[in-house]
């Protein structure tokens, strides 16, 4: 996706192009597939989803074709893991290569671990103890999130920075999206955001498993993958799109 003098182009192929996905289940099939893939047009050339995708039916609301109402549903399904993970930019890693990012990523770090040895900001804790400190909450609003942990007027800066800074770390992922509800339970708005860790969706020893390994060597793990299923892809390219 690009913006030429103020209009976004999407990229995409036709209907009947034997590399176009037509569903959301087709779409959980090819992630699972490929391990891992950003949601829109990066450096590496055909690796997203919008290039697989019908232009035309992107931002419809038409859950059935839409591929922006996919990523709700694919957030959801507790399947894959969906945040920003490529370049401070949305995408899905299978559940299947997600301790490898994770290892790499986090180089090995529990959140709590790198608070203590001062490679965590003090925003980033205070966000984090929301979701593991006892008695934290498993799930919240994107609002909430901002609220509770002191992003208002007068208090903490850089909510969506530091959101995404722990995204990219692999300690927060998109849950869910999510309508509001009034005094009387009835839904209202837009859908929001919903966050959680990994370990609450996939569980601590599946998200934890690939800790037995060096970092570095998660991270070679990931970008000789990529160089095998996507050979047009320069070693820069990977560097900066999967951050390995």
């Amino acid at each position: 996706m690009d913006n030429e003098s103020g209009t976004w182009i999407m990229y995409g192929v036709e209907w009947d192009d034997p590399k176009c996905i037509h569903t959301v289940d087709e779409a959980i099939e090819y992630i699972n597939e490929i391990g891992f893939l950003p949601l829109f047009k990066n450096e590496i050339p055909g690796f997203s989803l919008e290039e697989r995708t019908v232009p035309k039916y992107w931002w419809s609301g038409d859950k059935k074709y839409d591929p922006w109402e996919w990523r709700e549903i694919i957030a959801r399904s507790g399947e894959i893991a969906y945040g920003k993970f490529f370049n401070k930019k949305a995408g899905f890693i299978s559940k299947k290569w997600l301790p490898y990012f994770v290892n790499s990523r986090r180089d090995g770090y529990d959140f709590d671990a790198l608070w203590e040895d001062g490679k965590a900001s003090r925003r980033q804790k205070k966000i984090m103890d929301l979701f593991i400190e006892e008695n934290s909450e498993a799930e919240l609003f994107s609002f909430e999130v901002k609220k509770m942990a002191g992003f208002v007027k007068g208090g903490e800066k850089n909510f969506e920075g530091t959101i995404t800074d722990l995204e990219m770390k692999l300690y927060l992922v998109n849950r869910d999206f999510r309508l509001r509800k009034n005094k009387n339970g009835q839904e209202y708005g837009w859908a929001i955001a919903i966050y959680a860790t990994p370990e609450h969706i996939f569980g601590y020893e599946h998200v934890t498993k690939a800790y037995k390994e060096a970092p570095v060597d998660s991270s070679k793990r990931i970008k000789d993958y990529m160089l095998d299923i996507y050979p047009v892809a320069s070693e820069k390219q990977i560097r900066k799109v999967l951050g390995v």
